[in-house]
């Protein structure tokens, strides 16, 4: 899946708009723990992985969550299942093509149906998921918990953190991801999980 989720990933420029006052959080991980994690589940085999090269940044106004913006990144060549030659047809020309094709990108526009649970922004994230060079129109369920002042305790450096989690389908037919083949072994459907940390450390 050459230019996804990466990220998230590297991972899913974010580029952005800043309106109003708000804070710039960067999701390249220091500690190098954010993460993806993919599933696909076909009638003869399930597929199970990850994928740690995660980057972007996104803006963030706890005064105005509405306007979130941002890209995340994901680098295709770190997505990883425990079979050597699985990952390696996974990264090859005929389906990711990691080598050409070195991020998956999501760009957030908008959030939509936004609504605040305690410390938790609950929306749906409309924007734009390229993978392979492809890029669809998605809405994906997200989760945004703003930290503030917890930087420290994660990262020793005064600052906040941004949370954001996410469960959601994408679907290999859409990227033209080896269409219609294989589906007995490889599902059509992928379905992504995602908890990833971004850090705006205090200047």
């Amino acid at each position: 899946m050459n230019n996804l989720f990466l990220p998230i990933i590297t991972i899913l420029s974010f580029s952005f708009y800043s309106a109003g006052l708000g804070i710039d959080f960067d999701f390249k991980d220091p500690k190098g723990v954010n993460n993806i994690i993919f599933q696909m589940d076909a009638p003869l085999e399930s597929i199970n992985g990850s994928g740690d090269g995660i980057s972007g940044k996104v803006f963030f106004n706890p005064a105005k969550p509405e306007n979130t913006r941002g890209t995340i990144f994901l680098e295709a060549k770190t997505l990883h299942v425990g079979n050597p030659v699985l990952k390696e047809h996974m990264h090859g020309e005929d389906w990711l093509n990691v080598e050409k094709h070195k991020l998956i990108k999501f760009q957030l526009s908008k959030l939509e149906n936004l609504k605040k649970v305690n410390n938790d922004y609950l929306a749906n994230a409309k924007g734009k998921m390229s993978i392979r060079n492809v890029t669809i129109e998605m809405n994906i369920p997200i989760k945004i918990t703003y930290l503030k002042d917890l930087l420290i305790k994660r990262n020793r450096t005064p600052g906040d953190l941004l949370i954001i989690r996410s469960k959601f389908i994408v679907q290999r037919d859409d990227f033209d991801i080896q269409k219609g083949q294989k589906l007995e072994k490889v599902a059509n459907e992928i379905e992504i999980s995602l908890n990833l940390a971004g850090a705006a450390p205090k200047k």
